[in-house]
């Protein structure tokens, strides 16, 4: 059984950096809200707004959009 993936985009208040692509959305944007992870690029230019997503069956499905 494959694990399902979603597509976002995660962006700052002023729209100048983007972020995507992950198997757990809601998990994830849990992470970047809360910033997680100290050393993290979305903590680094404060990315916490999300602006677009779509949900896949596969990750591999997920990867294909993304790239």
């Amino acid at each position: 059984m494959t694990k399902g993936g979603s597509i976002y985009i995660l962006t700052n208040q002023r729209h100048a950096v983007l972020y995507t692509v992950t198997s757990n959305l809601v998990g994830r944007i849990y992470e970047h809200l809360n910033k997680i992870y100290s050393q993290s690029f979305t903590k680094k230019y404060n990315l916490d707004k999300l602006v677009y997503f779509e949900t896949y069956s596969s990750i591999e499905e997920a990867i294909a959009r993304e790239k």
